[in-house]
């Protein structure tokens, strides 16, 4: 019965000629549900399945926390580390950011954005988010006073995780975390030097519903902020993870997985790399990921160990919305 009505849910993506969607629902320590719609490829007519390998935008934004709390264990990094003090190039004038301010959007630092013209063609890499950094001299609020979603932050992040490991953030993401979590076919992708092994390809649909490749933008070449693909078979081992604090100690997964506590005594709503709420009197983790042609969600209710995993190649869709529907029929 619950595997109809999820299908009923998704009906939308059931069709080979739309793009597509995998889902995973994950419930008590079993995969509940496992299944893949549409197409991953509309031009070459592949079929997307469970193993194919979305864009997942910024649900990467919880695999840099990771790198950053990996760094904190190893005694490399501290939550209050100016941002100043362990990278080089960062502007004068946001000396008080701390770390934990980058992983908790409460920086105060300018979204990077918002210095992109419509205009632009060529890709950004997180060093020229570094560079647009400089393009102002104020913060938005003074750093920990306020929240305000920052992709800046992450870029930022990721670039600390590859001055202070001496490796490249791709290399530091697969061998601190992808490989030894065996996910294997999962990668931070760079054109050009890896390989994304099932690839989905984004789209988005015009007013007709005519879908067009819309696969890349400006800004869908930095890494910290969004570059991950991945499938929902290596996400499960991935949620495995976050449950038995496999990579970190539970009180480190704890901290990740409460609100921030801002100057003026008010709750943020966001951890590190994940939005934090109470929902019902029940704890609620999640993430939303929208990128040109890639829209995706993570939800999480750890009180009914439940998960839900829903990967798109299209723009749109509402996959958070998705994801509610479906948590509803495991109660």
């Amino acid at each position: 019965m619950t595997d109809s009505a999820i299908d009923a849910i998704l009906a939308q993506y059931n069709r080979p000629d739309v793009p597509g969607a995998s889902v995973i629902v994950l419930s008590r320590g079993r995969v509940a549900y496992e299944k893949a719609f549409g197409s991953a490829d509309l031009q070459a007519h592949t079929r997307a399945t469970i193993n194919t390998d979305y864009r997942l935008a910024s649900l990467t934004k919880a695999f840099t926390a990771m790198s950053i709390m990996l760094l904190v264990k190893d005694g490399k990094l501290h939550y209050d580390d100016r941002v100043v003090d362990v990278l080089p190039g960062f502007p004068a004038y946001a000396r008080e950011i701390r770390i934990r301010n980058l992983l908790t959007h409460t920086s105060g630092i300018v979204d990077y954005e918002d210095f992109v013209p419509d205009s632009q063609t060529t890709q950004l890499d997180d060093e020229d988010v570094l560079r647009l950094m400089h393009r102002t001299d104020t913060l938005n609020f003074a750093p920990g006073s306020a929240y305000h979603y920052s992709n800046s932050a992450f870029v930022l992040l990721g670039l600390i995780v590859q001055h202070v490991s001496g490796m490249p953030f791709p290399k530091f993401l697969h061998d601190r975390i992808f490989s030894p979590l065996h996910m294997d076919a999962t990668v931070a992708h760079v054109e050009g030097a890896s390989r994304v092994p099932d690839r989905a390809y984004g789209y988005s649909s015009d007013s007709s519903g005519h879908f067009a490749r819309t696969d890349q933008s400006s800004t869908s070449a930095t890494l910290g902020d969004g570059g991950i693909y991945t499938s929902v078979v290596d996400m499960e081992k991935w949620s495995d993870a976050l449950d038995h604090a496999t990579l970190v100690d539970v009180a480190t997964m704890e901290r990740a997985w409460s609100p921030t506590m801002l100057t003026t005594g008010k709750e943020s709503g966001y951890g590190y790399g994940w939005f934090v709420a109470t929902v019902n009197g029940e704890k609620q983790l999640r993430h939303h990921g929208e990128s040109t042609g890639f829209t995706n969600a993570i939800l999480k209710y750890p009180s009914r160990q439940l998960t839900i995993i829903v990967l798109t190649n299209r723009t749109g869709g509402d996959p958070w919305d998705t994801a509610d529907r479906i948590a509803a029929l495991f109660p």
